[in-house]
């Protein structure tokens, strides 16, 4: 497989991490951890929004669970944020819908973890379509900055 943004910037960090690859196209998130055989709870889907203009927020949330706009706004300091068009996703992240990493888009963005993670093991994608990074949640914080916040309902 073809190293992805995500996956060159835990190497750089020597961060150890784990590649999951399916097939199938651009699955639901809970469809991607049963085809996986993995836990939906630990399974995280990456969500982009925008609040005041031109400030954009990355929320990851168990693939199973809802955004909660209100608590997402909170977070980010932020009156109100909503979800980013999925046309804008590309050109301002890299990253298509579907395959969509916290890690290495073009830009980096305020990004919050739902409460929880912090306390394991978890899967998100790898920044494309059919392939998901599995890290200790621990590890990933040298790679990335993160908030940990309560934001789904």
């Amino acid at each position: 497989m073809e190293k992805t943004n995500a996956m060159r910037i835990l190497d750089r960090a020597q961060i150890p991490y784990g590649v999951h690859e399916y097939e199938g196209g651009a699955l639901s998130g809970t469809e991607v951890a049963r085809v996986l055989g993995e836990d939906p709870d630990r399974t995280y889907k990456t969500l982009v929004t925008v609040g005041s203009p031109r400030k954009y927020y990355v929320f990851v949330i168990p693939v199973a669970a809802e955004l909660d706009l209100k608590k997402a706004a909170k977070a980010a300091g932020e009156r109100s944020v909503a979800m980013l068009p999925q046309r804008e996703l590309f050109p301002l992240t890299g990253y298509v819908h579907g395959g969509c990493s916290p890690l290495g888009m073009k830009k980096a963005f305020p990004t919050f973890f739902q409460c929880g993670a912090e306390e394991q093991t978890v899967l998100f994608s790898g920044g494309k379509i059919g392939c998901q990074i599995e890290v200790a949640f621990s590890d990933l914080l040298r790679a990335l900055k993160v908030t940990v916040a309560d934001v789904i309902r």
